[in-house]
């Protein structure tokens, strides 16, 4: 009864949501602190004052919100943990300054950034030549592949969990193949700078379209988006889940060229003509609006951020240096499954990979101050 393709698929496995106890969730990568109050008063007054829309098919191009995205990158650059806030104003600091103005047309908005990946495979990836990316990474990206038939090439990390970008180059040049990367990477938490990038950019295939995902760029040093005005072939991948306080109503978006935008939305009209509802949209609008007020969230996780690694460097923990919102450490004469256990008995969730060569890593969510100190008593007696 089921078609021969199912077979062949390995569905992603998110972390755990669990309902029979109250955890602190430090397990997936969430914002630990709420949406900006003018988010919830927008989505009342909305189905309060405008109820009949809720009956109704929502813009099947959400040209509003488009609008709303492309002017908070404009404000912030793409970087909110780098952004200068003045009161409710915000303007990017001097690395971030785009050269260029986004416009609406070069935004395209989906149910979630896994949404978007999936158009964007679909879009630009072909089963006749293998997708180029790093054998660590967003673990979503081997399921798409499996999913559209795309064969895939994974490159390994170099020993200090770098990506090996010249191995990445030479394998996507060898084939004349794409390449797709996390940026800063996931579950490794490392970033690249944006002219290591640009090095990439200039060497691969040009003729192929090399998309970079930025679901954690909020909380790193720099973005991509300035690549924008130099390279026709750069996707970038965006979510409001992690820094815009977003992941329980769904919100990606991908920022390239006017003519790939138009082509993802060629897939999108040919899959789900309406993939943003009406309270999505007024949420993300508003939330757009108060993107100062995430911009100091955002620094206030990059602060615990730095001062739990320490934490755990100061006890002997190896931690990667992170430019997310999570940390991934392991002890040595400890196992991941040990320190999960550990943290889970107390009413602590962690991520744990069983993944062959991280399986003794954990990935830590940055949470308040209050969840983190609640974490450090755990672990200051493995």
């Amino acid at each position: 009864m089921l078609a021969q393709r199912l077979s062949g698929l390995h569905p992603y496995v998110p972390g755990e949501q669990p309902t029979d106890r109250d955890y602190i969730k430090l397990n997936a990568n969430e914002n630990p602190y709420p949406p900006h109050e003018s988010v919830g008063q927008a989505v009342q007054r909305a189905a309060a004052e405008q109820l009949p829309r809720l009956g109704l098919y929502p813009d099947p191009d959400v040209d509003s919100l488009r609008a709303e995205i492309a002017a908070m990158l404009n404000a912030t650059g793409g970087c909110l943990g780098n952004t200068r806030v003045d009161g409710t104003a915000c303007t990017p600091d001097e690395r971030n300054r785009l050269p260029f103005t986004v416009t609406p047309d070069m935004i395209y908005c989906g149910n979630g950034s896994d949404e978007v990946l999936s158009f964007v495979f679909y879009t630009f990836f072909d089963g006749d030549r293998p997708l180029v990316q790093p054998e660590f990474s967003y673990s979503f990206y081997p399921v798409y592949c499996g999913f559209y038939h795309i064969p895939m090439q994974s490159v390994p990390l170099l020993p200090d969990w770098h990506l090996d970008t010249e191995a990445m180059l030479r394998a996507a040049n060898e084939t004349d193949s794409s390449i797709i990367l996390a940026n800063p990477n996931a579950p490794t938490g490392i970033a690249l700078s944006r002219d290591e990038v640009r090095q990439m950019l200039k060497r691969a295939p040009a003729d192929r379209v090399f998309v970079v995902d930025e679901a954690y760029c909020d909380f790193a040093a720099e973005s991509c988006l300035p690549l924008l005005a130099e390279f026709k072939n750069l996707v970038i991948v965006r979510t409001f889940s992690k820094s815009l306080s977003f992941a329980g109503m769904r919100l990606g978006y991908i920022v390239a060229a006017p003519e790939l935008v138009r082509a993802v939305f060629t897939v999108k009209n040919s899959v789900n003509h309406f993939p943003v509802d009406f309270i999505t949209k007024t949420a993300a609008e508003a939330s757009c609006r108060a993107a100062w007020y995430y911009a100091q969230n955002a620094r206030r996780i990059i602060s615990e951020r730095d001062d739990f690694a320490a934490f755990l460097r100061g006890r002997g923990w190896f931690v990667i240096d992170s430019s997310t919102n999570f940390v991934f450490a392991r002890k040595d004469g400890r196992s991941g499954d040990e320190i999960y256990q550990a943290a889970k008995h107390a009413g602590i969730l962690i991520r744990l990979f069983r993944t062959p060569g991280i399986e003794n890593f954990v990935r830590i969510s940055i949470g308040t101050h209050e969840q983190m100190a609640a974490l450090k008593k755990v672990l200051e007696v493995l």
